[in-house]
């Protein structure tokens, strides 16, 4: 069974499409847990009017620690073998939790299975396609502008029992503790990368996280755990990890160069035009 963990505050604008998204999955092997801090809109009043009709949904209302924590409480209450987390605003492509309860069919435990992520704007517009195609620590650890991460949990699926050998979510990160889970996971698990589209997470202006992006918050806590995990690498990875990101500082510097090699043309045509 899969567990789909939704942490959620004061969510009632995208509640109900939360709800239906995993509905429309039409998954016999899938429960719904929405775990609320304490909302004071219309949230749990929706949770609760769909709840009498879907016995997949369960939910529990309660304050909390922040996101984590929430988190944390919908893993220890779920039922399945299979954890996903699914934000309130975010949603999944058709049929995607029939495919991945059959692919886990094949899967050794632990594993930790990731597809792709469409990154839509508030215009309802796609900006971006994540897809991490390397999910070694070592990829990771060489940073975003290297190697992807998977950038929302709606695309990533795992063993419950993952959690036995890494540990929960830190309740004390607010802003990366999915990154923080991934690079704990990646050392124990079995990888697997599946080039589909899986999920599709909305970038809402006013968020946490999108507030966090913008302040330079998220960057910032991405650095720190990027340098801690660089310490788990074996000598050899970290003489490739050295190596790479020589070569990377010297395409950009390359690159830059040749920009200003032709802004330097473009400048001298424009001034000196043939007589």
């Amino acid at each position: 069974m899969i567990s789909i963990v939704t942490p959620i505050y004061n969510g009632e604008r995208f509640i109900e499409s939360c709800l239906q998204t995993v509905i429309a999955q039409q998954c016999s092997e899938a429960e719904h847990l929405l775990i609320d801090g304490g909302s004071t809109d219309n949230t749990v009043q929706i949770i609760k009017r769909y709840a009498q009709q879907y016995p997949h949904i369960r939910w529990i209302s309660e304050p909390d620690r922040g996101q984590s924590d929430a988190m944390n409480k919908g893993i220890r209450l779920a039922n399945g073998n299979i954890i996903t987390f699914l934000n309130v605003d975010d949603y999944y492509e058709p049929n995607v939790l029939n495919q991945v309860s059959q692919l886990f069919e094949t899967l050794p435990e632990p594993s930790f299975v990731v597809g792709n992520c469409q990154i839509w704007n508030d215009q309802n517009q796609v900006i971006d396609l994540n897809k991490p195609t390397k999910l070694r620590l070592l990829d990771l650890v060489l940073g975003l502008n290297v190697n992807p991460y998977p950038c929302n949990p709606c695309a990533y699926f795992y063993h419950r029992s993952l959690h036995q050998q890494i540990g929960e979510y830190s309740i004390d990160d607010h802003h990366a503790m999915d990154l923080d889970f991934i690079l704990r996971a990646v050392q124990v698990a079995h990888i697997k990368y599946v080039d589909r589209i899986w999920g599709n997470y909305r970038r809402i202006e006013g968020t946490k996280t999108f507030i966090a992006m913008a302040d330079g918050t998220a960057d910032r806590r991405v650095r720190q755990l990027l340098r801690k995990y660089r310490q788990f690498l074996t000598p050899i990875q970290r003489l490739e990890w050295i190596g790479w990101k020589f070569w990377h500082q010297l395409t950009t510097l390359a690159l830059r160069l040749l920009r200003a090699i032709r802004k330097l043309l473009l400048h001298i045509v424009l001034n000196n035009p043939a007589r």
